[in-house]
């Protein structure tokens, strides 16, 4: 008898989904602000997680990624914030002054551009004027690098720089504003200065058109350099909106290319460190940083030299980590999965995540505390199906970990859509199949470790589960869906045994599979096939099979002009000619004629293939005891089998090198004795 193997279901691309629903506010607080002042910060912070005021700048095409949010600082005793509106302090002293005999020469050099910049401040906001205005700040910046005053600088002459910017921030340019804050940030403000020009430099980045003003300055590099200085203990609302502001720049690919060019990857794998070791009293600040940086490192994760990146930093291990310590932030378990789903996708990527300790176990967790968050949901299974695609260790380590079938199957359940469950909508019916989509393909992939299918085949549960969906869906509706539960029942019945709870299963089955059979779904007959081609080993079912005329279409498949059809097939004809029967129906159907045309059109390009065919061939004969080839088809079958079986000859079809050893190994080891005996049997 024979049977087919157990197949790995290849990894599609995500269904693209809806964003994140977590806050009603998403559209509105995207809308530019009205004010022409950013107001106190404690309204900044409002329920509108990414509404801030600030100068209104030209309108443009806003961003939207949703996720977003900004907080609610009253509630976190990490976060200071000050009482009145925008201030910007002067009066700092935030580094040692500088007492060196050639201050006042320096001096001598700032001291005209900065009444030039008042000057112009003074006329107004035309476009000529703010030009002005953006040249002197670059000249001012290149003065001040030059003269070695950037940093932090003696209090009396670095107030004064500032006090002159600060004024420049109400004339609505936002090439000037950015202008502004990268002199304020090469500064070194801090404190409530630093967290205003942060939330200055995160309003310009909302515009989209924006962009180009960040790629011909210095900010990205300031703002990298902020990351690794600031603390979040004194300064985590500037470090969010800092964030935020990559997050919202990390959208263009050209910024992305300066990001990696400036070792962003090494300064997010120190920033993580060192948010993931704050005090408790900052926790819930970190979590919202963690939620800009996620999605920030989401949008690099797209870029192919950001993915060696990720494992050589070992950032997958550290993103494990976040997903720990914030397993109860949606925003940002979903980013983190985001990422896994894209680099689980290669090969470095599976193999970085799978060496991460207890990763497995984590997204069962995640799985089982989230389960009703789609889109989460949906990238985990996504990722486990990677990450099970190719490796039977991870299988193994999958299946082991607490409770993994239960929450598989139990989630199973929820997603299976019957009768009697509340109708949802469109949109919400095709993110809950996507679910199944993604979590039968696991348990199709968990299955083809011996250990773990075994299990699965006597798993009441599991099975009943796999039969539902086939009797509750159609291949016209669900048709990915479909062809993955019969694959992976496909993969199943290689374990059914006598005491299975598949092996009390197989007629039912087998009618359900009569369904895909009818289907004009090519990939829907193929499993099917495979199917019958496992459990055709029971006499029941090729009984059921020839009384419901199944062994018609299987023999029509022959004509298919694909291997994998083919081999299918052969299987099922290999098994149903076991019973003396059937022999003469098959040969009614032209059964011999076809596979003979499947041996000479597919054979020397598939030795397996051409031993399942000669195996067919010799159980149709009856071992030999019957003649049932004509004489020019058994001629024709003569002359195909001297042929492949001359050694030198065959093995000259194949041409490529890589996979030369694997085709003599099929052609000696399946081919060759089945040909040899089919052979005996014509001649004689």
């Amino acid at each position: 008898m024979t049977g087919t193997r157990a197949r790995l279901l290849r990894a599609t691309s995500l269904t693209i989904l809806p964003p994140l629903a977590g806050h009603a506010e998403a559209q509105e607080r995207l809308k530019p602000g009205v004010s022409k002042k950013l107001p106190p910060p404690q309204s900044l912070f409002s329920g509108d997680h990414n509404k801030v005021y600030n100068v209104p700048h030209k309108p443009g095409p806003r961003r939207t990624q949703s996720e977003s949010r900004l907080i609610q600082p009253n509630d976190d005793p990490g976060v200071t914030t000050s009482k009145g509106g925008p201030e910007f302090t002067t009066d700092l002293c935030d580094g040692k002054k500088n007492t060196s005999t050639d201050v006042e020469s320096k001096w001598d050099r700032i001291a005209p551009l900065l009444q030039q910049i008042k000057a112009a401040a003074a006329c107004g906001c035309s476009e000529t004027s703010l030009e002005h205005l953006c040249n002197l700040c670059i000249s001012l910046h290149d003065t001040l690098a030059e003269a070695g005053m950037l940093g932090h600088y003696g209090c009396k002459k670095r107030s004064t720089v500032l006090r002159t910017l600060f004024g420049l921030i109400d004339l609505n340019s936002s090439r000037l504003d950015l202008h502004v804050a990268e002199l304020c940030l090469a500064l070194c403000v801090s404190g409530n200065n630093l967290l205003n020009i942060c939330k200055l430099v995160f309003q310009i980045s909302r515009n989209e058109e924006n962009d180009v003003l960040f790629q011909d300055s210095s900010v990205i590099d300031l703002l990298l350099g902020m990351l690794l200085r600031e603390e979040v203990s004194a300064s985590g609302e500037a470090l969010f909106y800092c964030v935020g502001t990559l997050k919202f720049l990390s959208g263009n690919a050209a910024i992305v290319r300066r990001l990696l060019d400036k070792n962003c990857m090494r300064v997010a794998q120190k920033f993580i460190k060192k948010l993931c070791r704050v005090e408790d009293a900052y926790f819930k600040m970190a979590r919202h940083i963690f939620v800009q940086l996620t999605a920030t490192m989401r949008n690099l994760a797209d870029h192919p030299e950001a993915r060696s990146l990720f494992v050589s930093y070992s950032l997958m291990s550290q993103l494990c980590l976040v997903l720990q310590r914030h397993s109860q932030d949606q925003d940002v378990c979903t980013n983190v999965s985001r990422i896994f789903s894209k680099l689980s996708s290669y090969a470095e990527g599976r193999l970085s995540l799978a060496e991460t300790p207890d990763c497995y176990q984590l997204f069962l967790e995640l799985l089982s505390k989230h389960h009703q968050k789609q889109d989460l949901v949906v990238r985990l299974l996504f990722t486990l199906g990677n990450l099970t695609s190719k490796s039977d260790e991870a299988r193994q380590k999958l299946f082991r970990c607490e409770a993994c079938a239960d929450t598989l199957l139990r989630l199973y359940d929820d997603y299976q859509l019957r009768e009697d469950s509340p109708q949802p909508t469109a949109a919400s019916a095709r993110d809950g199949e996507d679910v199944l989509v993604k979590l039968v393909r696991v348990l199709a992939n968990m299955c083809i470790h011996p250990d773990v299918g075994a299990a699965l085949a006597s798993n009441t549960n599991c099975i009943q589960l796999l039969m539902e969906t086939l009797e509750l869906r159609s291949v016209q509706e669900s048709e990915e869906l479909i062809v993955n539960v019969a694959a992976t029942i496909n993969n199943l019945t290689c374990y059914h045994k006598d005491s299975s709870v598949l092996k009390r299963s197989q007629l039912a089955i087998a009618e359900l599979m009569l369904k895909l059979m009818l289907s004009s779904n090519m990939d829907a007959m193929l499993e099917a096939t495979r199917v019958y081609g496992n459990l055709s080993q029971s006499k029941d079912v090729r009984d059921f099979i020839i009384q419901n005329k199944v062994h018609r279409f299987v023999v029509t498949l022959l004509d298919s002009k694909s291997p994998d059809v083919c081999f299918s097939a052969c299987g099922v004809l290999t098994n149903l000619a076991l019973d003396p029967p059937n022999r003469a129906s098959l040969l009614l159907e032209g059964a011999t004629t076809k596979l003979t045309d499947c041996l000479r059109d597919f054979g020397a390009g598939d030795w397996q293939l051409a031993g399942q065919v000669c195996q067919a061939l010799w159980n149709l004969t009856g071992g030999g005891s019957d003649k049932l080839l004509h004489a020019q088809e058994g001629q024709s079958l003569l002359e195909i089998l001297k042929s492949y079986l001359d050694e030198d000859k065959a093995l000259k079809w194949t041409e490529n090198k890589d996979v030369s050893d694997y085709h003599r190994a099929s052609w000696e080891l399946e081919f060759r004795p089945a040909a040899q005996k089919l052979l005996t049997e014509i001649v004689t």
